[in-house]
């Protein structure tokens, strides 16, 4: 390897560096900032955004760890009701559905970005809060089914899959998954921004 080429690798490897630190350092504030606003049950989840952006940049690895610091990140602001039925289940669900959404959305990314940038943004923004909100459910299902009927009930849903869908984090998805679809042509100016600073 060339001195120019492992000069170029190292400039690359820092920018990353940079660059996933300030995304990690995102994720944490807008978490903690955003468990303060709710539409119905829970609070809006705002971090998606620069889980795909860091997903998008640098690969599903990096999304996973963004991920990660968003599941942690939810079980110290957000999760007092589950960790008081069951902190093994509460755990599991909130580390493993930031972990698989983040991952996600790289994975399609990478899928799509050689045919239509565009595509891979929009696909990876559907697909991130899709993973999130649906391995949240299924974490509830495993881990706190009684609970959450029991909820649905004092809320006046007789069907549990009712109450999930419509009281528990319908709204809550919608919300999430306009957000990142609004946001999507910032996304795609934000990586073409860096990618055009990582070649220069």
């Amino acid at each position: 390897m060339s001195n120019e080429t492992l000069a170029s690798s190292k400039k690359l490897s820092i920018q990353a560096i940079v660059g996933m630190g300030v995304l990690t350092a995102l994720v944490i504030v807008l978490q903690s900032l955003g468990s303060v606003i709710r539409f119905g049950t829970f609070s809006i989840t705002l971090v998606l955004v620069p889980i795909i952006v860091g997903a998008a940049l640098y690969g599903w690895k990096a999304g996973a760890w963004l991920g990660f610091v968003f599941g942690v990140v939810v079980l110290a602001t957000d999760a007092g009701a589950f960790l008081a039925i069951s902190v093994p289940g509460t755990v599991i669900t909130c580390i493993m559905k930031g972990v698989l959404a983040g991952a996600a959305a790289g994975g399609v990314y990478r899928l799509l970005e050689n045919k239509s940038k565009w595509a891979a943004v929009i696909c990876s923004g559907i697909v991130c809060p899709v993973v999130n909100t649906g391995v949240f459910l299924l974490g509830c299902l495993l881990f706190f089914l009684d609970t959450v009927r029991n909820w649905g009930a004092a809320s006046g849903y007789e069907n549990v899959g009712a109450y999930f869908l419509f009281g528990f984090v319908g709204l809550n998805f919608v919300v999430e998954l306009c957000i990142n679809l609004v946001l999507s042509t910032a996304i795609v100016r934000i990586l073409k921004i860096v990618k055009k600073s990582e070649a220069a």
